[in-house]
C-alpha cells in the first residue's frame, strides 16, 4: 500500500493530476478541493488510497488527512465506491460532512451528486459514531449554516442535467459548490456551470 507521494506537480487536470516522483510519473485521481491547491510545477505531498481492482490499479490522493481519513471511512460504506467517495469530497468539506452526519441531516447529504436517500441514510447510520464533529463547530451556527443551502431538487435537478451532458460528478460537485446561491433555479445554475467550465 503506498501511504503517500512527495513530488512535483507536473500536469493538472480535472479530475487528476500526474506527480513526478523522482523521475516517475503517478497519475494520482484528486477531489476538487485538492485541485483548488495545486499548481503546475509545485512541489507536494499527497497522502494516497491504492485502489485495485480487476482491470486497473488507481491512486486517489488528498493534499490533507482530513480528507483522506474520511475517503476511508467513505468507501467502506455499501454502494459508495472511491468515485462517488471523491465526488462526495469535491462537493461539501469534511467540516460539513461531519457535521451532517452528526446532525442526521440526510436531506444535506442527498444533494450531493451520486448520494441518494437510502445512501445517505446510510452514511448516517454506519458513521455517526466514527466521525467526530469539526472542531469549534456549534450546533446553532451549523444548523443556520445548512439552513442557507439551496433546495435540494434544484440542486440534483442541475448537476444530473450536467452529469447527462457529459462532466463527472467531481466536475459537477465543483462547479456547482462555486456558484451556487441561495434561491436559484435549476436552470440558473446549470447555464452558470456551463459558463464556468467553458472558460477552462
Amino acid at each position: 500500500m503506498i501511504g503517500y507521494l512527495k513530488g512535483t506537480v507536473t500536469h493538472l487536470y480535472n479530475e487528476h493530476c500526474f506527480l513526478d516522483v523522482q523521475g516517475v510519473g503517478y497519475r494520482v485521481f484528486i477531489p476538487a478541493s485538492t485541485r483548488q491547491q495545486l499548481a503546475a510545477g509545485s512541489a507536494v505531498t499527497l497522502f494516497t488510497h491504492l485502489n485495485v481492482r480487476e482491470d486497473a490499479m488507481l491512486l486517489y490522493g488528498f493534499i490533507t488527512t482530513d480528507e483522506y481519513e474520511l475517503f476511508q471511512h467513505l468507501i467502506t460504506i455499501t454502494g459508495v465506491g472511491p468515485k462517488v467517495a471523491l465526488g462526495v469530497l469535491s462537493a461539501i468539506s469534511p467540516a460539513e460532512f461531519r457535521a451532517a452526519v452528526s446532525q442526521k441531516n440526510a436531506a444535506l447529504l442527498t444533494r450531493i451528486p451520486g448520494i441518494g436517500k437510502k445512501t445517505a441514510e446510510r452514511l448516517i447510520l454506519e458513521l455517526k459514531d466514527k466521525l467526530g464533529l469539526p472542531e469549534g463547530f456549534s450546533p446553532v451556527a451549523g444548523k443556520a449554516g445548512l439552513a442557507a443551502e439551496i433546495p435540494q431538487d434544484a440542486r440534483q435537478e442541475a448537476a444530473q442535467a450536467l452529469v447527462a451532458l457529459g462532466y463527472s460528478q467531481s466536475e459537477v460537485g465543483s462547479v456547482l459548490q462555486r456558484i451556487e446561491s441561495d434561491g436559484q433555479s435549476a436552470e440558473e445554475m446549470i447555464k452558470l456551470a456551463l459558463k464556468e467550465f467553458a472558460r477552462r
